[in-house]
C-alpha cells in the first residue's frame, strides 16, 4: 500500500530542486568536482513524503531519527550496500533507522530501473548532495553541506506538519546582517567554513541542544565596559580567564583542517556550551576567553528600558516586526536585548527550552536591537 499524500512536499519540491540546480551550476562555473546530481522535483517530493511519514512512526518505543541522502553508491567513498535494496516505505525506514541514527550516517537513495529504492548506507556524500533529516516527529530538515568534511550542514527548507519554511539565501547581504547569521547561512566564502565565527555556530548548536535553554554575551575582549551592565560579585567568575577555545582559535590555519583539532575544538565548545545550562548568562570575549557564567544582566546605570526590538528571521516571505523582547520568550530575552541595547558592540545569544534561538545585535542602520530568529537555521 502506498502512504498517504504529504502535500508540504510538493508544495516544496519545485523551490528545493531550483536552489540545488543553481548552486550545482554555480560551483561547476567555479570549476569545482565531485558535485551531486540534482534530482528532479517528483524525486524529491517522494524522498520528502516518506521521511514525513516515517517520522511519525514508532519502532519499540522509538522516534525514528534518519537521514536520507540522494546519490549513487559510485558516488560515496566506501558505501555499505545492501544486498537487496529497499523501498523507499515508511515502515521499512522506521525499521532500519536504529542503525543510522548516529551523526553523520546517511541511508543512501538512488533510483534503480524506474524505482527509488534505499542500496545502503554512507558517511561521505558529494557537495550539494540533497539531504532530508528527521529533527522531530513531523519536522523535516532539507540541507546540505559545504564542502568540507566537518562543520555544519547548510538548511535549505525546513517542514514542520503543513508549515513549510524556505530559508532567505539573500538575508546574509542586508544591512548590519551579524558574521554569525552569515556563517549560519553558509553563503560566506570556503576558506572562512573553519574560521572563528564558525565556532560561535557550533556553541549555537551546542546551547540548543542541551534543551535548558541559556545565554551566551560575547563581550569586546579590549573593553571591560560591559560589567557596568552585570550584577556584582558574579557568582562564577572565572580568573584567569578559560582560554582553552581561544588557544585553539590561534592555530595556524592548515592545522584547522585535521581531525585532532576539529575534536578538540568539539570537546571544548562543549565545556563552554554545558556553563549556559546554569542560571544566568556566560560571558565570552570575541576572541573565546570565557570570563564567566551564571552572571546577572542589570540595566546600566542611566540607561533606559529597552521597549522594542525589531524582529526577523532569515525565511523567504518574512517581514521584519517591531515587538516588546518579553514577547520573544520572557525574562531571559529581555535581559539579553537590555544588555545589547546598553553595550553595543556585544551580541547576545539566547537558547528557549523549546529550542527557539535568537541572536540579538545592534543594529546602526535601525538605531536598535536587532533580533534574530535563528533556530531554523540550527536543526
Amino acid at each position: 500500500m502506498t502512504s498517504p499524500a504529504y502535500p508540504a512536499a510538493r508544495a516544496v519540491a519545485s523551490r528545493v530542486r531550483a536552489h540545488f540546480t543553481r548552486h550545482v551550476a554555480e560551483a561547476e562555473q567555479r570549476g569545482e568536482t565531485h558535485l551531486a546530481t540534482v534530482p528532479d522535483a517528483g524525486t524529491i517530493e517522494a524522498i520528502i513524503e516518506a521521511v514525513f511519514w516515517a517520522s511519525l512512526r514508532r519502532e519499540e518505543n522509538y522516534v525514528p531519527r534518519i537521514s536520507l541522502a540522494f546519490l549513487s553508491p559510485d558516488q560515496s567513498a566506501h558505501p555499505m550496500m545492501f544486498e537487496k535494496g529497499l523501498s523507499l516505505d515508511p515502515g521499512r525506514l522506521a525499521k532500519v533507522a536504529p542503525a543510522v541514527e548516529r551523526a553523520g550516517i546517511h541511508l543512501g537513495v538512488w533510483r534503480e530501473r524506474d524505482e527509488l529504492c534505499v542500496w545502503g548506507t554512507t558517511r561521505a556524500i558529494p557537495t550539494f548532495c540533497i539531504v532530508v533529516e528527521v529533527a522531530a516527529p513531523g519536522l523535516l530538515v532539507v540541507k546540505h553541506h559545504r564542502g568540507e568534511e566537518a562543520g555544519k550542514f547548510v538548511n535549505v527548507a525546513v517542514l514542520e506538519g503543513d508549515q513549510v519554511k524556505i530559508v532567505d539565501e539573500r538575508a546574509s547581504s542586508l544591512p548590519d546582517c551579524p558574521a554569525l547569521l552569515t556563517s549560519l547561512l553558509g553563503f560566506d566564502s570556503p576558506g572562512s567554513w573553519l574560521d572563528s565565527v564558525n565556532v560561535l555556530v557550533q556553541l549555537a548548536v551546542s546551547m540548543r541542544a542541551h534543551g535548558r535553554g541559556g545565554s551566551l554575551l560575547v563581550v569586546p575582549e579590549s573593553s571591560d565596559a560591559w560589567r557596568e551592565s552585570i550584577v556584582r560579585p558574579i557568582p562564577y567568575a572565572i580568573v584567569p580567564p578559560f582560554t582553552e577555545l581561544a588557544e585553539l582559535c590561534r592555530v595556524k590555519a592548515d592545522e584547522k583542517h585535521r581531525r585532532v583539532w576539529q575534536d578538540a575544538v568539539e570537546r571544548a565548545v562543549e565545556a563552554v556550551a554545558g556553563l549556559t545550562a546554569v542560571d544566568g548568562a556566560t560571558i565570552l570575549t570575541n576572541d573565546y576567553q570565557l570570563l564567566a557564567f551564571g552572571a546577572k544582566i542589570a540595566r546600566r546605570k542611566g540607561s533606559p528600558q529597552v521597549e522594542q526590538v525589531t524582529l526577523t528571521e532569515p525565511i523567504e516571505g518574512d517581514v521584519p516586526q517591531q515587538v516588546h523582547p518579553s514577547t520573544l520568550g520572557g525574562t531571559r530575552h529581555l535581559s539579553a536585548a537590555q544588555f545589547v541595547h546598553d553595550q553595543r558592540d556585544a551580541i547576545a545569544l539566547v537558547a528557549s527550552q523549546d529550542g527557539r534561538f535568537t541572536v540579538f545585535a545592534w543594529s546602526p542602520c535601525e538605531e536598535s536591537v536587532h533580533a534574530h530568529r535563528v533556530e531554523t537555521l540550527l536543526l
